[in-house]
């Protein structure tokens, strides 16, 4: 279990952490925007989009959707936060959904979930009108992110915030002295999986506000931080990590365009932090590694780690200024990159480190709201997804005599449990710990590693366990061995 190396600010539930960080961080850039002139930004501060939530919350009730589920779809956006706090801080139950599903499938959810009204964008505007129209579960209300003024059977999230804001000046109170519970279910969210198998996690917000005191303990990304949001919204990691730390923390968001357009995107916005998963930042170092092979710098650049290694050493960093290129390429701010969601590959990880970026893991699940462990600047090792947070407790269930076993989680941030599935939470628990179904090991000074999952383990004919991303990461090693050395050399060093 790490220490705390940051102090934090205390935060009940998440209407607690708006109204705290509103009064430090109101007048800061919330979300950064292009305008039709390059190089010219527009922003939405703290304060502003605390008045939104407000407003639009406002709206809500006076709709009568008080204690109501409320369903979320839509590409990432600052609408979607928006409608996700105006829900949780005083409304209702919020339920984001999976943009990349078929139209089957959000009715499907849809219906599980017994959303009564959704927030969604224009690509969602036939899907949402039929599945109305066909009296699909107790949905009732749309609510378009994009339309200009209301139409007939569809709400415009705007004009909803325009009326908020109207029923405030005349004395409405019902959303800003709306209560709390911090311990009450106030989000659904669905596991990946087809929508018979997805389960539905039941969150409450002292689980993610436990969770967002743990990560800003341990991690210091604050106002003077530009993030990139790039993985959806809806998924737990960056809901948590990407949507609600900034807020907590007073960073300015800027939503990436496109997988296409990351590169641009780090340069424009002079993004410093981005939260991402494996395959990006290995596909990044590969490609930076083969720029610089191609421009003949390839030996340059060894030298420079040699000597920045032997500096490091006495304590003296000259990693930014010895690979300024480098940095420029990715738009000479960024500081920070956080991967989490499956296993990094470790030459992605040290190139990343070796050259003044730092890289580090983190892990966790949709049902633990989601970190349960993440290195630090200070408490890093390289394959590890680090130290875990300080208010929770991790044991290796079972480990064999390699000390792999099931990694198993206790703490403030687990979920309240699976909605509606009593023998999947009587399967996901034992003495207090929930299981992950990850197996792992810890190391003597608390580095937790993760070896695969528990349930895609091979066991062969003499007791030893393979874990398939084991072998996936060997594969890529090879392949990458043979694409810069020949089929022969390659061989040879192999």
């Amino acid at each position: 279990m790490q220490k705390r190396i940051h102090n934090i600010i205390e935060i009940s539930d998440l209407k607690d952490m708006l109204k705290k960080t509103g009064e430090l961080y109101g007048q800061y850039p919330a979300y950064k925007f292009k305008t039709d002139v390059e190089g010219e930004f527009s922003y939405i501060t703290h304060k502003e989009y605390r008045d939104m939530i407000d407003y639009l919350g406002t709206a809500l009730i006076k709709l009568g959707l008080k204690g109501k589920r409320i369903g979320v779809i839509s590409e990432n956006r600052y609408e979607w936060g928006l409608s996700y706090l105006a829900v949780v801080c005083g409304t209702g139950i919020v339920v984001p959904l999976d943009k990349s599903l078929p139209e089957n499938e959000i009715r499907s959810l849809i219906e599980r979930s017994e959303i009564e009204a959704i927030f969604y964008s224009k690509k969602y505007d036939e899907i949402m009108k039929k599945l109305k129209d066909h009296g699909v579960g107790k949905l009732k209300h749309l609510i378009s992110m994009d339309i200009e003024e209301h139409q007939e059977g569809v709400y415009s999230q705007k004009k909803l915030i325009e009326k908020g804001m109207k029923l405030i000046e005349e004395g409405d109170r019902n959303f800003l002295d709306a209560k709390i519970d911090p311990e009450e279910m106030q989000m659904l969210l669905f596991t990946s999986g087809t929508t018979s198998a997805a389960k539905a996690v039941a969150l409450s917000h002292r689980i993610i506000c436990a969770n967002l005191m743990d990560i800003a303990s341990v991690l210091d990304i604050n106002k003077d931080d530009t993030m990139l949001s790039f993985l959806p919204m809806h998924h737990a990691f960056e809901c948590t990590a990407g949507f609600l730390y900034p807020l907590y923390r007073g960073t300015t968001v800027a939503f990436c365009e496109g997988i296409k357009h990351i590169a641009d995107n780090l340069k424009e916005f002079q993004i410093s932090v981005m939260i991402s998963v494996p395959i990006l930042y290995e596909n990044m170092y590969r490609k930076l590694m083969k720029g610089v092979e191609k421009q003949g710098k390839l030996d340059k650049l060894k030298k420079g780690l040699k000597i920045s290694g032997a500096l490091r050493k006495v304590h003296i960093d000259v990693r930014k200024k010895l690979f300024k290129e480098i940095h420029d390429i990715l738009g000479g701010h960024v500081r920070l990159f956080v991967s989490g969601a499956a296993a990094l590959d470790v030459e992605t990880e040290r190139g990343f480190n070796d050259i003044g970026i730092r890289l580090l893991q983190g892990y966790g699940l949709t049902e633990t709201a989601p970190i349960i462990s993440a290195g630090t600047d200070d408490h890093y090792r390289e394959g590890s997804v680090g130290q875990v947070f300080p208010s929770l407790e991790v044991r290796i269930a079972n480990p064999n005599e390699e000390g792999i076993g099931e990694i198993q989680v206790k703490g403030p941030s687990v979920m309240i449990g699976y909605y509606n599935n009593d023998e999947a939470n009587k399967n996901a628990f034992k003495d207090g710990y929930f299981k992950t179904g990850d197996l792992g090991f810890m190391d003597k000074d608390g580095y937790l590693y993760v070896s695969g999952r528990e349930k895609s383990v091979i066991v062969l004919k003499n007791g030893k366990n393979i874990f398939p991303e084991e072998l996936e990461n060997l594969v890529n090693r090879i392949d990458r061995c043979i694409r810069k050395y020949g089929i022969w050399k390659a061989r040879q060093r192999w």
